[in-house]
């Protein structure tokens, strides 16, 4: 087995490989933020299979999620494979497929209803739009920099990511609204949601904004972040058409499967479904 050291300069071209992959944003960030965490663990032993075995114990001692720790472990993976250090690769975790969703991270319509009124009520008129435009098409905080002018008068958002072109269709009310904002900010071409510097906004600005509102709304900030309103949409919009397939398409998944995960009940739910098959008397 060999052992190996990780460099600055290897992580530098592994970012550049992942940029040439068309890699989405987050994902670059994910992967680079994993690496150099395993690498400050390291702190400066060479690495080999044993080591890497060792972080993914230290990672369970810790108490993360599973699914942290294979993400985790995915990313490190990742790395070792560019690098060329197959003998490095560790497995990740065995996970069952949750039959629930955890309640406290749920947000329901109606916290999504208060989330939007307390940005109104702060004066955030772009943040409320912008949860708006999220939580009504479904995508991903990372494809909000294709909510475009052009898109808007057409009607529809042409998006390209992890390799893939999907159209993305623009309610009719909710383009009313983004062209009352785009005219009101005298925006005249290219993306909507912009910083005051004129550069797209990014996730974790996205996110911070969010969470501000939290307390005004009394919305557990735990239930408060962009990637919910996606999942929100999925729930509404499958008990709306009950098409999975299709759903599948607009969320841009290539894994019916992971849909299904945006679709599993509550644990309140569940327990509901217990309950109703009457086997205790």
């Amino acid at each position: 087995m060999g052992q190996h050291r990780i460099t600055v300069q290897q992580i530098a071209a592994f970012e550049s490989c992942l940029k040439r992959e068309e890699r989405s944003a987050g994902t670059i960030e994910n992967y680079l933020r994993r690496v150099r965490e395993f690498t400050a663990w390291l702190n400066g032993e060479e690495v080999d299979k044993e080591r890497a075995g060792a972080w993914k114990l230290h990672l369970m001692s810790m108490g993360r999620s599973s699914g942290t720790i294979n993400g985790a472990l995915v990313a490190v993976n990742q790395f070792f494979k560019f690098l060329g250090w197959q003998e490095c690769v560790v497995k990740g975790l065995r996970i069952q497929r949750k039959l629930f969703r955890d309640d406290r991270r749920e947000l329901t319509r109606n916290e999504y209803e208060r989330l939007l009124a307390a940005a109104h009520g702060l004066g955030r008129e772009r943040l409320a739009l912008l949860m708006e435009t999220i939580c009504a098409t479904g995508i991903r905080v990372s494809e909000v920099r294709y909510i475009t002018v052009e898109a808007v008068a057409s009607g529809r958002a042409e998006i390209s990511l992890k390799g893939k072109l999907r159209t993305i269709l623009i309610p009719g009310k909710l383009c009313r609204k983004l062209k009352k904002y785009v005219k009101q900010q005298k925006i005249a071409s290219g993306e909507i949601f912009l910083t005051r510097s004129g550069k797209g906004m990014s996730r974790k600005q996205i996110w911070a904004e969010m969470k501000a509102v939290c307390r005004k709304a009394e919305v557990a900030p735990s239930k408060v972040f962009p990637h919910n309103l996606r999942h929100l949409f999925a729930r509404i919009f499958y008990q709306v058409c009950r098409d999975v397939v299709k759903l599948a398409d607009v969320l841009g998944h290539s894994s019916i499967e992971t849909t299904r995960i945006y679709l599993s009940s509550t644990g309140a739910e569940h327990a509901r479904q217990l309950d109703r098959l009457g086997l205790v008397e």
